[in-house]
């Protein structure tokens, strides 16, 4: 600690503490503008000056740091009219109305009793309103380039910049362009930190005084940002970011600006009944959202859960547990996940649940059970600041994760070397190290060859090899087949470059991988896992920060819906059903006989749609998904689902399959209610409650235990807590953390075994959890898509999310801002395939497979190879899924969505939106 004295008193500061720092730790005020916790000083806006004895001029207390012995005075005569006399020529140019609440100039102006300004203002900007979300009031600009900070060094989007000099100086976006034009990802992270309303949320939202705020986490991918919900009349005005471990206040434009689909008017707020005289159920259908009335009333709760419930509970009696099947959410909470589970289990009789982890990560979850011996990231995302090497490969979290974009960002600036391995071109291959842009579908053959050169040229880990592996040997023979030589003209990387990468990779002190779904997502999708638990099983790059294998998880709570059970072949924390010891578990602790539970694996996602087609399946329960859009083959999916006897959707819009429902309940949305998160890095979070449902709308929670009672189930669970209080007894994973816990520290990582562990960030230090302790090396050889291009069919179909929109875009595309952003439904083309057609972009194009056709937008992008077309899953009006293959992953269970032939073609009609597929939310919010 370093001794020097402050106004007069002694005090002390930490090595590498500012002068401003010491002094906010101390309790004195000293103004400040230019300065934010978590950005590097500037000192460019001269309001923090203090006087230090000796010293000729003044200092700026927030670059400053003391020295043993220092005299520092911020109060004294000379430092205080600095600091006003600052104070006063910036108010002079602020505007007479503010844009915001809470301007920083005003409030250390009026600390400081500064009054009217003396000075004539200066010739005010016009406001720039160009963006949908962002606000720009120059006027109120006082160059202090916090905003310029966010944006280059904490997002990394380098869209911000401070142009000219003098009194010309001015914040610029890209070359001088209107924010709208701008290449802005509306991350919103200048907003956040400017302190005048200078850049402010669009529409004056700052400017309300909300009545209270909700400390919350992001309904969205999952990160597992923190977030804090301002409230006012039972609305949300407006979004900040909070400073939670994932994210240390950042957040992306979702989780800033999509909130306001809570109170879309096109909420489900009373429970729905199929009209006896509704058209026949049609998988092949348009909704029109007028004509509502004329397929379902609505009804009383009563009314809607005794048929709901009832015609189940007759199903299940009639032909059997099996004749039942219920998909869960990965968008709801760990509690509901793990009551919905136990519903199917106990109230239906068989192991028919699953959720979008089918559809996502199933075949990573696959391959890290059967090497590794757990299914969760073994390091979190954050880890990348600690490595010396990172791959990234079949993901683009620019768009999908865009938070954990950032630290993998901020990881290359300070020197990380990032290898970005992927057929599409994402925005994090700008700063890359190295880009290996492959060949689609030669996934195996690209990673098996970096094994070749790491086996035979000696730079294998053998003492990890030895302690904490088996099945080296046989890995070692299969790859011995694929040289780099042998691999590069199938894979389409030169050989050099995959012998450069593999001793980087080898050799460093820490190197770390993550994947997303361009890994999972193929009928190859575990063996594309395994290649890469091999690779740093061969290298000893896991069990240590800054190593590891994490696949990024898609939603919210993906994670923590497969921990808590909401899969076909597992019990929570991962207790296989056909083992007899779990079942036994399972059963004592729900109070079950011996014998009650089934101890056969349900079906998954897409078997359940082949069953219900066939009639096998004749029943089922959806809560909070939506497989009619985001099934493979969609409209097999749509037709199998208009073929149930009984099909119960518990959600909160009319989604496409609630339009075949027989019985809709009304639920609530994230911000209505209570309940536990897990997210990638399998950080356990407390989402609150910050608004009431509306109408009828009943919270998730309530109404599981409705139905469960329905099928003979008496279950009296008083809210999350109780729920999550049973979890812990049957979930070693997470039984050293309580309700209680959560709520003080707001986040705790499991595994957390007993009370008052801290918590496992870092797992695998030691030992594996298998059997043996150790991990197992599988294998791979290269399998090829299901479908290949061929004359008929010569191009590829790539599937994935959208930066602006979420999943199936129920919740997005009724979201003000980001449905503002992007509109219309787009095909990715290459430009000289677009040129090849004879089109141009914006151009109608229509894309035509095996299973169907759409027609939407082009958007000319280089970042997707020639031959492959990329098209977000999220519009309905051009459902993309329903040209996927269904073909599946014998191991994950997983569809093909990454890969299936096309034929691209020039012209056709997108159909109209409509405020049942989304769309046009803007105008139905009145904005």
């Amino acid at each position: 600690m370093i001794a020097f004295e402050l106004n007069g008193r002694a005090v002390q500061a930490a090595e590498g503490e500012t002068l401003l720092q010491a002094a906010r730790r101390e309790g004195v005020d000293i103004p400040h503008l230019c300065y934010k916790d978590g950005m590097a000083a500037a000192g460019n806006c001269r309001a923090c000056m203090v006087e230090i004895d000796g010293e000729r001029v003044l200092a700026p207390s927030c670059c400053r740091h003391p020295v043993q012995g220092m005299h520092v005075r911020s109060d004294s005569a000379r430092a205080v009219a600095a600091q006003k006399m600052v104070l006063e020529l910036l108010l002079a140019d602020m505007p007479e109305q503010g844009h915001t609440r809470h301007n920083e100039v005003e409030h250390w102006a009026a600390k400081l009793s500064v009054g009217k300004p003396r000075f004539a203002a200066r010739t005010q900007p016009m406001r720039d309103l160009t963006h949908a979300a962002i606000a720009v009031n120059l006027d109120a600009c006082i160059q202090c380039t916090r905003c310029l900070r966010a944006c280059r060094d904490e997002q990394m989007n380098d869209v911000i910049g401070l142009a000219r000099r003098g009194e010309q100086e001015k914040i610029v976006f890209d070359m001088d362009d209107p924010m709208g034009a701008s290449t802005c990802v509306a991350c919103g992270e200048c907003v956040q930190a400017c302190p005048t309303g200078a850049l402010m949320p669009a529409r004056d939202a700052a400017l309300a005084v909300p009545d209270k705020q909700v400390e919350s986490v992001c309904p969205y991918c999952g990160v597992g940002c923190q977030l804090t919900y301002n409230v006012k009349d039972n609305r949300i005005l407006f979004v900040e970011g909070r400073n939670g471990p994932a994210n240390q206040g950042r957040l992306c434009v979702k989780g800033r600006y999509g909130f306001d689909y809570a109170h879309h008017p096109q909420r489900l707020t009373r429970p729905l009944v199929r009209r006896a005289d509704a058209p026949p159920k049609s998988g092949d259908f348009a909704m029109d959202p007028e004509r509502v009335s004329d397929v379902f009333r609505e009804a009383s709760w009563e009314e809607a859960l005794a048929l709901a419930g009832g015609k189940l509970a007759a199903i299940r009696d009639a032909h059997g547990p099996r004749a039942l099947a219920g998909f869960g959410s990965a968008k709801g909470s760990n509690e509901e996940a793990y009551l919905f589970q136990k519903l199917v289990r106990t109230g239906f009789g068989s192991n028919n649940v699953d959720h979008c982890t089918r559809l996502c990560h199933a075949s990573s979850v696959a391959a890290l059970l059967e090497g590794i011996g757990s299914g969760a990231v073994s390091n979190p995302v954050k880890d990348v600041m600690k490595a010396e090497v990172v791959v990234l490969i079949g993901a683009n979290p620019a768009v999908n994760h865009p938070v954990a974009a950032t630290w993998i960002k901020n990881a290359v600036k300070q020197g990380t070397k990032l290898i970005v391995c992927d057929p599409r071109r994402s925005d994090l291959s700008r700063i890359a190290h190295r880009f290996l842009q492959f060949q689609p579908d030669t996934d195996v053959a690209l990673l098996n060859a970096m094994m070749h050169v790491i086996v035979t040229e000696g730079l294998v880990d053998r003492n990890f090899i030895a302690s904490r592996t088996i099945g080296y040997e046989e890995l070692a023979a299969n790859v011995a087949e694929f040289s780099p030589e042998a691999m590069a003209p199938i894979c389409g990387i030169e050989a050099d470059t995959i012998r450069a990468v593999a001793r980087q990779y080898a050799a460093s002190r820490a190197s770390m991988i993550l994947w997303g779904m361009g890994i999972s997502q193929h009928v190859h999708g575990t063996d594309n896992a395994r290649c890469l638990i091999a690779l740093a099983l061969m290298t000893g790059q896991i069990g240590r920060p800054g190593t590891g294998l994490h696949p990024l998880r898609g939603q919210n709570n993906v994670q923590g819906a497969s921990d808590a059970g909401l899969i076909p072949m597992m019990y929570p924390d991962y207790q296989r059903v056909a083992e007899p010891a779990a079942k036994a578990r399972f059963e004592s602790a729900w109070g079950l006989s011996p014998g009650t539970l089934d101890d056969k694996p349900g079906l998954t996602v897409v078997e359940v749609m082949d069953a219900a087609k066939s009639g096998e399946v004749k029943g089922m329960y959806i809560m909070g998904e939506n497989p009619a859009m985001s099934d493979p083959d969609a409209n097999h999916a749509r037709a199998a689902l208009a073929s149930l006897e009984h099909l119960v959707v518990q959600d909160i819009f009319l989604t496409e399959t609630a339009y075949l429902a027989d019985v809709i309940l009304p639920a609530s949305a994230f911000p209505e209610k209570t309940g536990s998160f897990t997210n990638t890095d399998r950080m356990v979070q407390i989402g609150r409650q910050a608004l009431e449902p509306p109408g009828e709308a009943r919270q998730e929670l309530w109404i599981i235990q409705q139905m469960a009672q329905r099928l003979g189930l008496d279950w009296q669970y008083g809210g999350a807590a109780d729920v999550f209080a049973e979890m812990r007894q049957v979930m070693p994973s997470i039984a050293g953390i309580t309700w209680e816990r959560l709520e003080r520290e707001h986040a705790v990582t499991y595994p957390c075994l007993a009370e008052g562990d801290p918590g496992t960030p870092v797992v695998f230090t030691e030992d594996f959890p298998r059997e043996s302790g150790r991990a197992r090396f599988v294998p791979a050889d290269i399998i090829p898509a299901d479908e290949r291009p061929d004359a008929e069919y010569p191009q590829v179909l790539i599937t994935g999310r959208q930066l602006e929109h979420w999943h199936t875009g129920s919740m997005t595309r009724r979201t003000a801002v980001l449905d503002a952003l992007e509109p219309d439904p787009v095909a990715l083309v290459h430009p000289l395939d677009l040129a090849a057609l004879g089109g141009k972009p914006g151009d109608v194009v229509t894309i035509a497979s095996r299973r169907g056709q759409v027609s939407l937008y082009a958007r000319a992008d280089e970042s997707s190879p020639r031959g492959a077309v990329f098209v977000p899953f999220c519009y309905y009006e051009a459902a993309i899924n329903k040209l996927t293959n269904p073909a599946l992953d014998p191991f994950g269970k997983i569809p093909e969505f990454k890969y299936c032939a096309i034929k691209l073609t020039l012209g056709g009609q997108v159909q109209p939106q409509t405020s049942f597929g989304g769309g046009k939310a803007m105008e139905a919010a009145g904005a």
